[in-house]
């Protein structure tokens, strides 16, 4: 059956629906992503949620979908588009098909459009609102412009609790994945996860050694209630922040953030370590970027930059003991290049243990 992808009241691009066809239009912000794999762990990161995910890469689901590489419980896209969809899976792990995994949760799934034509009118356009109907013309309304509690519908709402190990961080979950509670427990942490919105006093109870500023949805602007608690996170413990926590660290000490216009999503961005003098590949999934010209008097250094667009790609603090990434290190788009990241926070943690114990 023909399904419509229509794009912002401009555009519109015929397609066939690869799962059951909705029974109502869904409606979304779209972007793409550029990754030739990553797909399961794309579908199920919670970053991407309510958006209408391009797959750039011709050819999606060739492996499957297995049950090690899921990022979060459930995928949170509100519908997917690919030029083909392999329904006849190869990979000895996998255990469903794309359009099995996709209809089983109801996400629509759009096949045989020209994806390379979508994503020239993304790149000329930036990001926009976008309907899939099985109508090829709809009155697009302003709802679809809307903002919502993204990050209140990816967080969990209960401390959850993972590991025994001698480091503790709490992970302040604006939408995590499970890949970077993997990297921690990799560290011989143990790590609670707590909702976004926990105040300080309460996380201070939990007696942390240290603290990760998750990635998540959304603009970091619509979290502004949440700044002072980040703040005094940051002033008290060692703290690594991802993606959006980055943005807030930043927000949280004076600076500002800016739309991208068409974001950075994919497994192939090449970013330098200005400190180490090195370039490597980063898995990236996100729309806004930290304003470089906001971080005089934030105390902030700028440690990392996107080779292709020079924007921030992380930072470090010239007095706290805190440091963030706007790439994904917990990803492996290579051979994990850029878990090192990681490595480095825990010998923050460890530093700031002998400063205080030097102190005391």
């Amino acid at each position: 059956m023909e399904g419509y992808l229509q794009l912002d009241r401009k555009y519109c691009f015929k397609g066939q629906w690869l799962t059951e066809s909705p029974k109502q239009n869904i409606s979304g912000e779209i972007v793409f992503f550029t990754g030739m794999t990553g797909y399961q762990e794309v579908l199920t990161d919670p970053s991407y949620k309510d958006q209408i995910l391009v797959f750039t890469y011709p050819l999606i689901g060739n492996y499957g979908m297995n049950e090690q590489d899921y990022e979060s419980k459930k995928p949170h896209v509100a519908g997917v588009i690919v030029y083909e969809a392999n329904n006849v899976p190869s990979h000895y792990e996998s255990t469903y098909s794309l359009k099995e995994y996709l209809q089983k949760w109801n996400i629509p799934l759009l096949g045989h459009v020209d994806t390379r034509a979508v994503v020239k009118k993304i790149r000329t356009e930036g990001s926009m609102p976008a309907v899939l109907s099985t109508e090829e013309s709809i009155q697009m309304t302003k709802e679809l412009v809307i903002k919502d509690e993204k990050v209140y519908k990816v967080s969990t709402k209960t401390n959850v609790y993972f590991g025994h190990g001698e480091t503790h961080i709490v992970l302040v979950d604006y939408g995590s994945k499970k890949s970077i509670i993997d990297s921690l427990l990799k560290r011989n942490c143990r790590v609670t996860t707590v909702p976004f919105n926990m105040p300080f006093q309460e996380i201070k109870k939990l007696h942390p050694d240290g603290i990760v500023l998750s990635n998540g949805p959304g603009d970091p602007v619509e979290l502004s209630s949440e700044l002072p608690n980040v703040k005094k996170l940051i002033e008290h413990y060692p703290t690594l922040g991802i993606c959006l926590g980055h943005q807030l660290a930043v927000l949280a000490l004076g600076g500002q953030t800016k739309k991208l216009s068409f974001g950075h999503r994919g497994a192939n961005h090449p970013v330098i370590d200005l400190k180490k003098g090195k370039v490597f590949m980063s898995s990236q999934n996100h729309s806004f970027v930290v304003a470089e010209e906001s971080l005089e008097g934030t105390g902030f250094n700028k440690r990392f930059m996107n080779l292709h667009d020079q924007s921030v790609e992380g930072l470090i603090h010239q007095i706290l003991p805190v440091q963030t990434v706007q790439f994904h290190p917990e990803a492996h788009p290579g051979p994990g290049e850029g878990e090192y990241v990681f490595d480095e926070f825990m010998i923050m943690i460890k530093e700031e243990k002998r400063s205080v114990f030097s102190y005391a």
